[in-house]
């Protein structure tokens, strides 16, 4: 039974849809069990219409519910111990949940994620984690937005934190890893992104491949398992991204009802129009994973729809499932261990 914590509070629209995701991602996976956390006169009404999923959840009613347009610092001083979001998060942290999931204001999850759970050994700076659709199916970037600039050995962490989500998500034994970078040549680039690659080329880590430098195409492309970048960069490819895929989507919906020719030709073409849609829908990859914290904590979109919710869900059901902080773990261990001065007499 993988248990999973819910802050139904979160997002645009809270519990009206927060909880029917969580019984579409309980119909795909019986073997999750929820601890929800709300404000009891909202969330109960609506947990009342899913009698399964009631069955199969814990609830705790709180004090009061973080802000979408709430400061981070004010978040935590205003909401710790009390909010829904924090009792998520601490839900982890005590054990009774295996992964919390909440689609509330990103930079105060991050900042309680970080005061509740702490950082993992060795690790200056969490991550958030991107699953990108690519033409060969899907790959993860990382970071997406956590914190602004990363040093070398930050975007190595990252390299290492995001080789094994990529085994956990998709069972590959040994994922392939790029730097996002302005060229492919060595010489490119600025001085942090160049020696993280030289750091990852020296280290021969056996848990991955390091592919070299990637560009901005490659993201699309799925060229690696595995595009590291730091915040500034990574939050920006991820926007234009989700800004072009709707811009083509508005392109196609336009040119398609422009003329009755144009109709017709939708109407016999409506299979491959409606995968495209398929393909190009957000909710299908929602789910952003926070790396580097001694938990699992899943950052849905604000304005996921049920569907979106459902699949963050089911991209912490995966991370608990395949045991992604242990992965992580062990490869921090092995390449910090070597990475450590010898002691004792052979070190004179």
């Amino acid at each position: 039974m993988i248990r999973i914590s819910i802050d139904l509070m979160g997002g645009d629209f809270g519990p009206q849809v927060v909880i029917p995701g969580a019984a579409k991602a309980l119909e795909r996976h019986p073997d999750i069990s929820f601890v929800m956390y709300g404000l009891k006169e909202q969330c109960e009404p609506v947990l009342d219409r899913f009698p399964k999923l009631k069955e199969k959840t814990v609830f705790h009613d709180c004090e009061l519910a973080v802000r979408m347009d709430e400061k981070p610092s004010q978040a935590l001083r205003r909401g710790r111990y009390v909010s829904t979001m924090w009792r998520t998060i601490e839900a982890v942290k005590t054990k009774e949940a295996d992964v919390a999931v909440s689609a509330g204001n990103t930079g105060a999850l991050m900042a309680m994620a970080k005061f509740c759970l702490r950082t993992m050994a060795n690790i200056e700076r969490p991550a958030i984690a991107a699953i990108w659709p690519t033409l060969k199916g899907e790959s993860i970037v990382l970071d997406v937005g956590a914190t602004i600039g990363a040093d070398s050995q930050q975007l190595m962490d990252f390299a290492l934190m995001g080789g094994a989500m990529a085994r956990a998500l998709f069972e590959i034994e040994r994922p392939t890893v790029g730097l996002l970078n302005v060229g492919v040549e060595e010489i490119k680039g600025q001085e942090e992104v160049k020696e993280a690659g030289r750091l990852l080329r020296e280290a021969n880590i056996d848990s991955l491949e390091y592919y070299g430098f990637v560009e901005g195409n490659d993201l699309g492309k799925g060229t690696v398992d595995v595009v590291v970048t730091e915040g500034f960069s990574g939050n920006i490819a991820l926007k234009a991204a989700e800004g072009t895929a709707r811009q083509i989507a508005e392109y196609l919906r336009s040119a398609m009802s422009r003329t009755l020719l144009a109709k017709i030709g939708y109407f016999f073409a409506k299979g491959a129009f409606d995968m495209l849609r398929e393909k190009m829908d957000p909710s299908r990859v929602n789910g952003g994973v926070f790396l580097g914290l001694n938990g699992v904590v899943i950052k849905s979109h604000g304005g996921a729809n049920a569907e979106g919710i459902a699949a963050a869900i089911e991209v912490g059901y995966d991370m608990a499932k395949n045991g992604l902080n242990q992965k992580i773990e062990n490869d921090l261990q092995k390449y910090h261990a070597k990475r450590l001065p010898p002691i004792g007499p052979e070190a004179a």
